[in-house]
């Protein structure tokens, strides 16, 4: 299999990134009978854009253009706030969204996130493929969206910073952070010093700009194509949370269509969420790079120290008896003992 670079993916996407840049949807001769309305929060060119918008054409040929999956992409139809309450009432069919900020409307959601947990991707992968992702599924299935099966990816969590070095937890102390509107964030981050900021990803490059905010924390893949390297500096390679991006769905819209409409979607998303997992796993292989030459400085932390310090600032304890001993044992089945 050929390498996979930003630049390849940058232009295998090019094709397609006009059409999904205005929200991407078929223009056959004949129109479809099923519309389907799919939001994120993410660049045109980020991978989950480019596997959404085959997943769409795929969609479309196998039921011989009875669906038309539309891709509106970054933040097209509103933030991820704002979406998540259009999903929820069926305004919005599809939306990805990740398990952190879900957590704010499904708390066993962001089990997923607890900081400094999963130690690699071969840990997240067992457990979110297995009963962790299953644990979460039968949370989000309480309520009136549902979660496919195959979670896809976001990749580990790096902190950027315009000026302080993060190497310790102390250095973040008095830091005003940029995090996700996700109580996990807030938490972690208020237990290692910082001064955390609830803000959706759409505010987040203008409120670096304007220095509302110090920092902010992302994937390395997101923080390229989201050109934060214009606005910061430093990359603590802190890795404290793995992120990922549930593909939701509508229970109500997805239960009335055909099953068989049903299970193409469903079969096509899952295995468009494989890919998406492959694709950026090897851009994070070369998004790194990309970052220092364009002027951003990597440095790695000391992680025990991280960890000791959310252990000893009680953050372990407080999130295992917000999630219960059934859950807290399932997490640990992967990662080990936290606490």
């Amino acid at each position: 299999m050929a390498r996979m670079t930003r630049r390849s993916f940058t232009h295998s996407a090019a094709a397609i990134t006009a059409a999904v840049a205005g929200g991407f949807h078929l223009r056959g001769a004949q129109a479809a009978d099923i519309r389907l309305r799919f939001a994120n929060n993410l660049p045109t060119t980020h991978p989950l854009n480019v596997r959404a918008t085959e997943a769409a054409k795929t969609i479309a040929t196998q039921t011989n253009g009875r669906v038309d999956f539309q891709v509106y992409p970054n933040n097209q139809l509103g933030n991820d706030t704002s979406t998540l309450e259009q999903l929820r009432a069926g305004a919005v069919d599809f939306f990805t969204l990740s398990p952190i900020i879900l957590g704010s409307f499904v708390q066993s959601a962001q089990i997923s996130g607890v900081g400094f947990a999963f130690a690699n991707e071969e840990q997240v992968w067992k457990a979110m493929d297995g009963a962790l992702g299953e644990h979460v599924r039968n949370e989000i299935a309480k309520t009136e969206i549902f979660a496919i099966k195959n979670i896809w990816d976001n990749g580990f969590r790096v902190t950027t910073t315009s000026k302080a070095v993060i190497k310790a937890p102390g250095d973040l102390k008095g830091v005003k952070l940029r995090v996700p509107p996700g109580p996990l964030w807030v938490s972690m981050f208020k237990a290692l010093g910082a001064s955390p900021a609830s803000i959706n990803f759409a505010e987040v490059y203008a409120a670096l700009q304007t220095g509302v905010v110090d920092g902010q924390e992302n994937p390395v893949v997101l923080i390229n194509n989201a050109k934060l390297f214009e606005v910061q500096k430093h990359v603590a390679l802190t890795n404290h949370m793995w992120d990922g991006f549930w593909m939701l769905g509508n229970k109500r819209t997805f239960g009335r269509l055909p099953q068989d409409i049903q299970d193409i979607v469903r079969s096509t998303l899952e295995d468009a969420g494989l890919k998406q997992r492959a694709d950026v796993k090897k851009l994070n292989e070369t998004a790194a790079a990309e970052l220092k030459t364009k002027g951003m400085i990597f440095n790695d932390v000391d992680v025990p120290a991280f960890r000791q310090a959310l252990q000893s600032g009680g953050f372990y304890a407080e999130w295992h008896k917000k999630f219960g001993d059934a859950a807290w044992a399932t997490l640990e089945q992967f990662t080990g003992k936290l606490a």
